[in-house]
């Protein structure tokens, strides 16, 4: 592990940015950290590797801004990369941004108002989604309604924060909150999922957070994997899930109350896999699902009023037979509307089919 450069004084905010072969959208990244109207801050390039330009490009940010250190490692993964960044960090605050990412110029200075305005361990703000092809265009992703917004929050009380899209890199984190609460990343290889546990952990460990409704960081779309197709890939949700599992059994006080919001978690999660898995492995992996759940009903970790009507049907048939369950959603993906409709009115009866139909799960 080698450094580069770095500042002497001690700075208000520290910045990750893990980096693996993200030359083609590096420097727009670096660039607006560069540009940021609150200056207070240290920016911790993670070179994980990168065997394209990445590393030229940092360099030639570090070189000639003081506040850019560079952290060269060999290639061992997203949640290795950030634990050695959080290891390096001197800052007071934590933010989090993607080699592939950018934000607007007076992002730290809003947010780092904010947490420090409401005594907050966590500030998060909504984002964009941005797409640069086949022109700039930029979707307002609105996580956090106004009725959320400006005020102090206690996830311990308001669990729907748990559901929401862990969006780790739009907000600030006190660093002395992280490391109290052991909130850190989970090491497996390469960069997958492992946003998901580390947000479990904030919220776990959280009592004061704020949210914004403003956005201001551009979430790249256009370099989104569409399926995962590596076998290696197929179980990284899992090991997030066991990570989750294994904090929780450590905070008995937490444990009781958070079981259910974990498991309604897990399936959430657990769906979206499956839907980006390669057909080959999407069986093997509702096999594996079943089982989870099947323990989870056994352990008391259920709480079927947390989960909307249609996911109760669609658990219930994964939990018969994952094969009928898939073989059901080749026939929905083929057939379309007609056939959703027809699963869920077998299932459910008219009123299933119309509250489906209004949630527009059938478009």
């Amino acid at each position: 592990m080698a450094h580069e450069n770095g500042c002497a004084a001690t700075p208000a905010i520290s910045v990750l940015v893990p980096i693996y072969n993200a030359e083609k959208y590096l420097d727009e990244c670096l660039r607006s950290l560069q540009e940021q109207s609150f200056t207070d801050l240290e920016v911790i390039c993670v070179n994980d590797g990168s065997t394209d330009g990445s590393r030229a490009i940092i360099a030639a940010y570090a070189e000639a801004d003081s506040r850019f250190r560079i952290i060269d490692k060999p290639n061992s993964g997203y949640g290795a990369s950030m634990n050695m960044g959080l290891k390096e960090a001197r800052g007071d605050y934590i933010a989090i941004l993607e080699a592939d990412d950018f934000i607007e110029p007076e992002t730290y200075a809003v947010l780092h108002k904010a947490i420090a305005r409401y005594d907050a361990q966590v500030v998060k703000a909504n984002f964009f989604f941005y797409w640069s092809k086949p022109y700039p265009r930029d979707n307002f992703v609105e996580l956090y309604p106004p009725s959320m917004t400006d005020r102090p929050v206690n996830p311990q009380r308001e669990h729907d924060i748990f559901y929401l899209k862990p969006s780790i890199w739009s907000g600030l984190y006190r660093r002395d909150f992280l490391a109290a609460g052991a909130v850190d990343f989970l090491e497996t290889p390469g960069a997958s999922y492992q946003d998901a546990g580390f947000n479990f952990k904030v919220w776990t460990s959280a009592t004061r957070v704020v949210f914004l409704h403003q956005a201001f960081l551009h979430y790249r779309q256009d370099n989104e994997a569409s399926s995962v197709n590596s076998p290696a890939k197929v179980y990284c949700v899992t090991d997030e899930y066991a990570e989750m599992e294994r904090y929780l059994a450590e905070r008995p006080r937490q444990k009781g109350y958070l079981e259910p919001v974990k498991a309604k978690m897990k399936y959430d999660s657990y769906m979206w896999n499956y839907e980006r898995l390669a057909d080959r492995f999407k069986v093997e992996f509702l096999d594996r699902f079943r089982k989870e759940f099947v323990q989870e009903f056994e352990d008391g970790h259920i709480d079927i009023n947390l989960f909307e009507e249609w996911k109760r049907i669609d658990l219930g048939l994964i939990l018969r037979s994952p094969l009928e369950y898939h073989a059901s959603r080749v026939a929905r993906e083929k057939y379309g509307y007609i056939s959703k409709a027809r699963h869920y009115l077998k299932a459910g009866g008219p009123l299933l089919l119309f509250k489906v139909t209004r949630n527009k799960l059938l478009r």
